[in-house]
């Protein structure tokens, strides 16, 4: 058995841009129903903290009323460890994609160390999240609904995704053999990059392309995206990034000295 089974307190919903309180509101609901309490807030576009709201969440008002509202996704996941954007659109750039039953089975590699969180990423209601916000994310996650009838309420795609999280959250609590719990396979010598960690590497690896003339923002040709996805998929931990950045230091002050 392990010795520390992860808690649902671990996993945060982020709704970015929702336009109706009443979703606002429902999505609680979904959340408390599944045990789960850490819901954030990034730029709404309308008020959230209304009667509807209050009406729609059904006792889950509480999770409404604490949630924080941030100006950014960054800011809003900055300390998670992954980082899991809902998408239901095909993308011209493959990422990697889970099914819903897929992240409830990555939930006790990813979040048996006590200070790693997930973050679970929802979109607009009339658009969902954009390329860049789902840049930003290592893994996407599509729920397979019927292709003739594919739209989901907000409130309900969070409680497919909440309910598969507290699916595992039951499973891990009644193990009946317990396998290795480490995202590599065993345990690791230096915890996993922060998403702040990794947008500080990528807006540091951009600046380093530049100086070395490797990289023209006048003609981008996808290059950020891909060495994004690139490194999101390696899963780089806080030792890794540093050296990264050192190297990126070292070619930026090559390419000063050069000119």
């Amino acid at each position: 058995m392990l010795d520390r089974p992860f808690s649902l307190a671990q996993l945060r919903i982020v709704l970015v841009g929702t336009s109706h309180p009443g979703n606002v509101g429902g999505v609680a609901r979904a959340m408390k129903n599944m045990g789960l309490d850490d819901l954030a807030l990034v730029t709404p576009r309308c008020e959230v903290r209304t009667s509807e709201a209050v009406s729609r969440a059904s006792g889950a008002d509480e999770l409404v009323a604490a949630a924080p509202v941030h100006d950014t996704l960054e800011s809003a996941v900055a300390d998670a460890t992954l980082v899991v954007g809902a998408s239901a659109r095909s993308r011209n750039l493959p990422w990697p994609m889970l099914t819903p039953r897929q992240l409830g089975g990555c939930l006790v590699a990813e979040l048996t160390p006590a200070d790693a969180r997930v973050a679970l990423v929802f979109g607009r209601e009339d658009s969902g999240l954009t390329n860049n916000e789902l840049q930003r994310c290592h893994r996407h996650v599509h729920i397979p609904t019927n292709p003739d009838f594919s739209s989901l309420n907000l409130a309900a795609a969070v409680q497919v995704l909440a309910y598969e999280c507290r699916q595992a959250w039951l499973q891990e609590a009644h193990p009946s053999e317990a396998e290795s719990a480490m995202p590599f396979g065993l345990e690791w010598d230096s915890p996993l990059a922060s998403h702040a960690d990794l947008e500080r590497f990528f807006d540091h690896l951009e600046r380093a392309l530049i100086a070395v003339e490797f990289h023209d923002p006048a003609q981008p040709r996808q290059l950020m995206a891909r060495l994004r996805r690139l490194y999101l998929r390696a899963r780089p931990d806080q030792m890794e990034i540093s050296i990264l950045r050192g190297i990126l230091s070292a070619m930026e002050k090559k390419a000063g000295a050069s000119r």
